[in-house]
């Protein structure tokens, strides 16, 4: 049995332990409630502008067809692997990483791969296999709309240029605070609607359909890309207020524990002592 000072010193050091975790929890929990009013209230608006878009570029004639939604022999293809900065958040990140991987290793096991990487995580992790073009881990630093459409504007010109064929976003989607869900969405180019109820309704267009579509599209990119990032963001302190949630209890079921040794330990000692004590007199007595 380790003797009682050991125990002591890792007591002090769970209950160390217990305190950070147990701040943590509280700072991601505050940031959550923040991030996750921020996802609410732009969903139905980014829902709304993806479905009028896909309705209108449905009734286009396919030779007016716009440059972001031109279809062609994939071979260079691109994936935003949108992770965190900063770990001490359960499987938040390796399951991106893990997805990016098996999109790499298996789906584009025949294609020219690149990563563009949203969080010092994702750089960290595919810097080694040098498949990063770009570094935008400090968009968190400053998470806005303006910042994300710098992103879109560059994803966007690297298709229309014919540096990559195809692009994708792997992403973590925020459903509560203890869950997320491992997204991966066609960024570029658009994905065709097919069988849309909105179709045939009768609208008056001014200016004209295509030039309406052309003036959207961009402006949904942009949107969708700031989404995405919005909730991992969201996603990322979730996970991490799960994960010290559990830290914490984890922390204080193993300090009850060496408490509960520590004592035994103790009880231990003081009883060999009184059987030295009473040893010893019945030694003098005889």
């Amino acid at each position: 049995m380790a003797n009682l000072k050991e125990i002591r010193n890792r007591i002090a050091s769970v209950s160390s332990t217990m305190q950070i975790t147990s701040a943590m929890k509280m700072v991601s929990a505050a940031k959550l409630k923040k991030a996750q009013d921020a996802i609410t209230a732009m969903r139905p608006y980014s829902n709304k502008l993806t479905e009028l878009l896909q309705s209108l570029s449905a009734t286009l004639d396919e030779d007016s067809g716009s440059k972001y939604s031109e279809q062609r022999e994939v071979k260079n293809v691109l994936i935003v692997s949108v992770t965190s900065n900063r770990g001490l958040c359960g499987a938040f990140n390796s399951n991106i990483i893990k997805q990016t991987n098996n999109l790499i290793n298996n789906v584009y096991a025949t294609k020219n791969v690149s990563v563009l990487a949203i969080g010092k995580k994702s750089n960290d992790a595919f810097a080694k296999q040098d498949r990063v073009i770009a570094n935008k881990s400090e968009i968190f630093d400053d998470l806005t709309y303006d910042n994300v459409s710098e992103i879109a504007e560059m994803l966007m010109e690297k298709f229309v240029s014919g540096e990559f064929d195809k692009i994708e976003v792997v992403y973590n989607h925020f459903k509560n605070a203890a869950t997320q869900i491992i997204m991966t969405e066609q960024f570029l180019p658009i994905v065709p609607v097919e069988n849309d109820d909105n179709v045939n309704l009768d609208y008056v267009f001014e200016p004209s359909k295509l030039e309406i579509v052309e003036e959207l599209i961009p402006k949904s990119l942009k949107t969708q890309l700031y989404k995405g990032i919005r909730d991992s963001f969201a996603s990322e302190h979730g996970a991490r207020m799960t994960a010290m949630h559990k830290a914490t209890d984890n922390a204080t079921e193993l300090r009850d524990q060496l408490k509960l040794t520590y004592n035994k330990a103790r009880q231990a000692a003081i009883t060999n002592e009184i059987l030295e004590i009473v040893g010893g007199a019945e030694a003098l007595n005889n």
